[in-house]
């Protein structure tokens, strides 16, 4: 079994603690906003959480992805068909732009960002060597 984190992208962190920290900070600067105050401190947390607990797992012939308790997804590692670099900026359980699209199936795909791209992808690569990749 071997664990991949995920890679966290500044062009992904900034915007959000941005938009987080001014509706913070103006809740607080505005007066009785407490409100605004607490949803968007429980949203800054609860997003914090997803980025550190976003990790994908090799275990056999099997990729778990997991994103804290929102996210899990298995795919059959003999079922990809392609890897190839992405910055789609479509949701899915990276939380970086610098992403890899992966093809399996017939028409499933999956927006991937782990941290060290070449070996997630020579690991998938083991164990399918038929994975097309770029």
């Amino acid at each position: 079994m071997k664990i991949y984190k995920s890679k966290i992208g500044f062009e992904l962190v900034i915007p959000i603690s941005l938009a987080l920290g001014f509706v913070i900070v103006m809740g607080l600067i505005q007066g009785p906003a407490w409100p605004a105050v607490m949803i968007a401190s429980t949203l800054a947390i609860l997003i914090a959480y997803l980025f550190l607990t976003t990790r994908y797992i090799i275990d056999d012939t099997r990729l778990l992805i997991l994103c804290g308790f929102l996210f899990n997804q298995e795919i059959d590692i003999h079922s990809m068909q392609r890897i190839r670099p992405s910055r789609n900026p479509w949701s899915s359980p990276a939380t970086s732009l610098d992403r890899l699209e992966i093809q399996y199936s017939k028409s499933g795909f999956i927006l991937l960002s782990p941290l060290d791209k070449a070996g997630f992808i020579a690991d998938l690569k083991k164990i399918n060597p038929a994975i097309d990749s770029i």
